[in-house]
């Protein structure tokens, strides 16, 4: 089948403002995809007295919804793409209606069961206006350069931006719950705070990309049809399917870090020094795996970087398991920061190569659909994202976890504190160990123009 030409900017158009501007975005997605996932669980177990299981189906469930949802708004982006040849509606949507549904979901009105309804409804509504914003804008790069060293450089902007999102996220978010008091007065400040925050910093991409001309097809294609004609690019699911294993064994990490720092390490004022130890070094080490993938390969660097997150995770084990003193502490945050040196790989190389099968798959089907790709890309990170604390929930209570509001906190069993650990150590390592074959099916199925012969 004759090649359908991706219809992209010059790389000379790639100026350091476009960049910036279009990074910025990934400021407020970090904040949304880290702070439910870091504090929603422990929120309403323990503060909202929600029972551990309960809790985490409705971490889970809403953000599987997104499974459903995000191809939908995929196809929708793209017919959007061939009516205007922009992605611009779909983005400004995302952009005003995320902040307000984010800062609902720490509003409860009350606690138990009820706090459990509110917080359900509030999530789903915060994922679908996610999806609003996240699924476009991750189909722009597609669109921004034909060129895989490019596409490179556009990620390295985007995930410096989302590192330093995730980074205010896991910092400054708990930080803030504890000056305002704490409980669910503390939450609740929190919530508006990076309601505003998110609100000022997606606005910027979502008006100041219309730039970027966005011409998939030759002709919009319903979802149905979407899906029978991606099902092919065997490639692009192969690295999908790494990603999401990925996507759920930091979301773990994540959902656990609140409990070792409150229940192993001797306070939950830790949880931030520990966020903060696991992302900051992703700052300095995203472009410097940038220039590493350019020597050896954006794939052969990726798998490097996934046996080291393995073996950082397990050796948090003996680490954080040995005591709550200046010795343990210490070694756990020595080890967040190794891995945080991976997870910069984990971050920026899977999105550099997702552009590459969309551009191989035109060639294959001679259609360009790059918010279907997207959609189906955002669907698995959000569903792994979800997946990953909806898992821990489910462990914590397996292990006889008890939930408390901060007014009346419980000591935890002997075996509920193993979970806990096991939660942020061995579970997270096994993950990344199984998504290894995932990569190795990537790199047979790859087009050759995929080949690191093009970056």
């Amino acid at each position: 089948m004759t090649a359908v030409a991706l219809p992209t900017a010059a790389a000379g158009e790639l100026t350091r403002r476009r960049l910036l501007v279009y990074g910025l975005g990934s400021v407020g997605t970090g904040l949304f995809a880290t702070v439910p996932g870091l504090l929603l669980l422990y929120f309403m177990t323990d503060a909202l007295a929600v029972p551990a299981g309960v809790a985490g189906l409705v971490v889970a469930l809403p953000k599987a919804w997104d499974a459903v949802f995000n191809p939908l708004v995929g196809a929708a982006s793209d017919r959007e793409a061939v009516r205007t040849g922009r992605r611009t509606r779909l983005l400004v949507a995302g952009a005003l209606a995320l902040p307000a549904a984010f800062a609902a979901m720490f509003l409860s009105p009350t606690t138990g069961g009820g706090a459990a309804i509110w917080v359900a409804v509030t999530f789903v509504l915060a994922a679908s206006a996610f999806a609003l914003f996240q699924v476009p804008y991750v189909a722009l790069p597609t669109e921004m350069s034909a060129v895989p060293a490019a596409r490179t450089r556009i990620m390295v902007w985007r995930i410096v931006f989302l590192t330093l999102g995730i980074l205010i996220a896991g910092g400054a978010a708990p930080l803030l719950v504890g000056l305002a008091g704490g409980g669910r007065t503390g939450y609740a400040v929190m919530a508006l705070t990076v309601g505003l925050v998110i609100a000022a910093v997606l606005l910027v991409p979502a008006l100041g990309t219309r730039w970027v001309r966005s011409h998939p097809g030759p002709e919009p294609l319903g979802l149905v049809a979407a899906f029978r004609t991606a099902r092919g690019n065997r490639a692009f699911f192969a690295l999908l399917a790494s990603f999401v294993l990925q996507a759920a064994a930091v979301a773990i990490m994540l959902a656990a870090a609140p409990y070792v720092a409150t229940y192993r390490l001797g306070g939950y004022g830790l949880t931030s020094v520990l966020f903060v130890c696991l992302v900051a070094p992703s700052a300095v080490a995203v472009p410097l795996w940038a220039k590493a993938a350019g020597r050896w390969g954006r794939l052969r660097c990726l798998t490097v970087a996934t046996c080291g997150y393995a073996l950082g995770a397990a050796a948090l084990l003996p680490a954080a398991g040995s005591g709550s003193g200046t010795a343990a502490v210490t070694t756990t945050l020595a080890l967040c920061a190794l891995l945080g040196i991976c997870y910069a790989a984990l971050q920026v190389l899977p999105l550099a190569l997702l552009p590459d099968t969309v551009h191989a798959d035109s060639a294959r089907t001679g259609q360009v659909q790059s918010g279907a790709f997207t959609g189906l890309w955002t669907a698995g990170e959000t569903f792994g994202l979800a997946a990953g604390p909806g898992a821990y929930s489910i462990a914590l209570a397996a292990t006889g976890f008890v939930s408390s509001t901060l007014d009346h906190p419980v000591a935890q069993a002997a075996t509920a504190r193993t979970g806990i650990l096991l939660g942020f150590s061995v579970v997270p390592a096994l993950l990344m160990l199984l998504s290894l074959p995932a990569l190795r099916a990537y790199g047979r199925r790859r087009a050759p123009q995929e080949t690191e012969t093009t970056r």
